[in-house]
């Protein structure tokens, strides 16, 4: 997650990789948030929130949901050519060490899966990333297009296919909850021991990453990484003075069907075909929409001053990620204060924001004195086997 996983000297970042990277990690904490406090996989959460919390869950819906982690997606992929390049350049092995560096982040990723918290990203990222390495000798524009269709044709088939269902069998694709999981994941992380607790991590990682979802985590990951590789072929974020007019084409289009596809379930019925549409499509279209918007304001170097912050937590990604799962897991589940289920929406997502905002001073703070995040300084470790002599 640092730039594609790969050492980067301080001059040598691009500061809106970086702030990207930055502010998605606010989106998605935003949204793990909810996994920590409470039973997400097996409740209908248009039922289980009432009163205010109903109404900011529609627009976290809406704004929030599936929106911020194709953003990263796409970030691993652009990192992994700039990895390629400059390894290149310095006469490295680029293949050695991105097989050996996602190694590593698997090792990570399992960790924090099984005895941090069940909603794990890494496993995905480094065993996927292993996928796309052969294919980044593709062209900028192979690697886009195949990407787009990869993505795309399959979304559009499987939501088409769930929408006829839903026409024919309404009753069957309606939203329901699984009261017996509900039951015993409130119970396991309200009272269960971390044993207990970390079973009932084993169910729900399982829950969300067995076989019969392999195909859509292939299909909504790898294409996405592609799309990022292809655009940091084409230099579309070092360049992307020169190429406004693109991203401002990409940002028209993108934000009225992004929204539009995402508002389904609020506006039209929450059942699981527009949910689908929703967070597949509709989450990756307006993901396409925020990073463009972004984008073009970057462009500007004042702005780029206002992002600054965010450009902190995006160096250090992978510390600030892992950090989040333990504080998350530590304030809600049984061996930490125990708060599952007990708080409001509306004061989680608070208490994100607040976690963030220190996250990020901290970040701020760390930088000023070293070069690379904790996490990120033992990944390199592990990847080199040598600690960096050129510590600030």
């Amino acid at each position: 997650m640092n730039n594609g996983l790969f050492p980067t000297q301080a001059n040598e970042r691009i500061s809106s990789l970086d702030i990207l990277r930055g502010i998605s990690l606010l989106g998605i904490f935003l949204i793990n948030m909810i996994s920590f406090e409470s039973p997400i996989l097996y409740y209908d959460p248009y039922e289980w929130w009432k009163d205010a919390d109903s109404t900011l869950f529609k627009w976290i819906q809406v704004f929030i949901q599936s929106s911020f982690y194709p953003i990263f997606a796409m970030l691993f992929g652009y990192g992994l050519i700039i990895l390629r390049e400059r390894t290149t350049e310095k006469g490295i092995p680029f293949y050695k060490i991105g097989v050996k560096r996602l190694l590593v982040l698997l090792v990570i990723g399992v960790i924090h899966a099984f005895f941090i918290w069940s909603g794990d990203i890494l496993i995905n990222y480094a065993v996927f990333g292993l996928i796309l390495l052969p294919m980044l000798n593709w062209s900028g524009r192979k690697l886009l297009t195949i990407g787009a269709i990869l993505f795309f044709v399959p979304s559009m088939l499987f939501s088409l296919f769930i929408m006829i269902i839903n026409i024919l069998y309404q009753s069957d694709v309606s939203m329901y909850s699984d009261i017996v999981s509900i039951t015993n994941s409130v119970e396991t992380y309200v009272s269960g021991d971390y044993w207990e607790i970390t079973r009932q991590r084993l169910l729900d990682w399982y829950m969300v990453n067995g076989p019969e979802n392999i195909a859509f985590l292939i299909l909504g990951i790898i294409p996405l990484m592609m799309i990022g590789a292809g655009a940091a072929k084409l230099k579309w974020l070092q360049q992307a003075h020169k190429k406004r007019k693109k991203w401002l084409i990409i940002f028209i289009i993108s934000m009225p069907i992004g929204l539009f596809l995402k508002s389904l379930p609020v506006l039209v019925d929450a059942n699981i075909a527009y949910t689908y549409i929703q967070q597949t499509l509709g989450g990756t279209i307006l993901s396409f929409a925020y990073s463009s918007l972004l984008i073009l304001l970057l462009t500007n170097q004042r702005l780029i001053k206002l992002f600054k912050p965010f450009a902190a937590a995006g160096r250090m990604s992978l510390t600030i990620y892992l950090t989040q799962s333990v504080i998350g897991t530590l304030i809600f589940y049984s061996y930490g204060l125990g708060l599952y289920s007990k708080l409001t929406l509306g004061t989680s997502m608070l208490l994100a924001i607040i976690i963030f905002v220190i996250q990020v001073i901290i970040a701020e703070i760390w930088f000023i004195k070293f070069k690379y995040g904790p996490v990120e300084k033992l990944w390199r470790y592990f990847t080199y086997r040598k600690f960096s002599t050129k510590e600030n």
